[in-house]
This record gives structure tokens, C-alpha cells and sequence, in this order.
């Protein structure tokens, strides 16, 4: 088996919080590298097992969902979900929210699968592929959704003002400072 590559070919956007949405988008790019990665790591443990390289692996992984994803979660849940469901598109905000609510359901499945990974041992059963696939298939309906129906019609209607509103308290949440 190849190595478990964490950084695959193609650079990710660089971009700050005075641009909130590319900020969003750019983490979304960033989930998905992250779910190639687990999906990579599914593969990898049936060939090989919990070496070395699926120790990391699943520690790379579960640090991104353990941080930045509650965080681009929050982000939505205070910026974008408010938004929409004052302006006519209450089903929408609610199904993100309710994804939202699933994923973090569902990453604490996920999760206890990579932690036995990460101290060097195969998932407790074998349905953790099975559990892994359906969280990556979710993350891509909810970025699919979001990315089309979500962000569109908010980014449009902010102004400038407003977007740096929002970047700055998406800044300030983490301890940067947006530039």
C-alpha cells in the first residue's frame, strides 16, 4: 500500500477572515481533503492495518474534525442560519442545522473508530468503513448545499461593513486577528 498521503497534489486558496465566505468555502476544501483521507485510511487498514502511517493518519483527522470543524460549524450556525431563516428560507437553515447536528452525532462514532486507530488498533468492528462513508457522503450534501443554496443569496446581500462584521467575529472566536 501506497503511503497515506495527507497533503494531495493541488494547493488549497489562501484567504483571510476579511473575506468570511471564501473562508468558509476554503474550509469546506479542506474537509473534504480531510475526508479523502479517512476514506484513504478505511482502505489502508484493511491492507495493512494500524502502522505507523495509520496512527497518523487518524490523528491528522481527528484533530481537523475535533477543532476546525465545530469551529466552521459555529461559524454557520451564527452567520449563515440566522440569515437565512429571516429571509424566507427557514427549511434550508433548518436542514443545515439539522446536518450540523448529525455530523457532530455521527463524528463521535467516527471518532471512537480513529482513536482506537490512533493508539495502534483496528477499529472495535468491522462496520467502521461502512460509519466513515456515510459521514463523508453527509459532509458532501451538506458542502453541495451550502455552497449552492446557502451562501450564494447571504454573500450577495452583505455589504462590505457586514462582511467584516462577520470575519472579524470569526476571527476573534479563534484568537486571530483578521487581516
Amino acid at each position: 500500500m501506497s503511503r497515506i498521503a495527507l497533503h494531495p497534489a493541488g494547493a488549497l486558496p489562501a484567504t483571510g477572515f476579511d473575506q468570511p465566505f471564501e473562508m468558509l468555502v476554503a474550509c469546506h476544501e479542506r474537509v473534504q481533503r480531510m475526508l479523502r483521507l479517512l476514506l484513504r485510511l478505511a482502505g489502508h487498514l484493511a491492507h495493512t492495518g494500524a502502522d505507523g502511517q495509520a496512527v497518523q493518519a487518524a490523528r491528522d483527522v481527528m484533530r481537523y474534525f475535533d477543532v476546525a470543524g465545530p469551529a466552521h460549524h459555529e461559524d454557520e450556525e451564527r452567520h449563515v442560519l440566522p440569515w437565512l431563516a429571516a429571509h424566507g428560507q427557514a427549511a434550508l437553515a433548518e436542514r443545515l442545522h439539522a446536518d450540523h447536528r448529525r455530523m457532530a452525532d455521527d463524528w463521535a462514532r467516527v471518532r471512537a473508530d480513529l482513536a482506537a486507530v490512533a493508539d495502534g488498533q483496528r477499529p472495535a468492528d468491522d462496520g467502521f468503513a461502512q460509519r466513515w462513508q456515510a459521514f463523508a457522503e453527509l459532509y458532501a450534501a451538506h458542502i453541495e448545499a451550502e455552497e449552492t443554496q446557502a451562501y450564494p443569496p447571504l454573500r450577495d446581500a452583505l455589504g462590505a461593513a457586514a462582511l467584516a462584521a462577520i470575519g472579524a467575529e470569526m476571527a476573534a472566536r479563534r484568537g486571530v486577528t483578521a487581516r
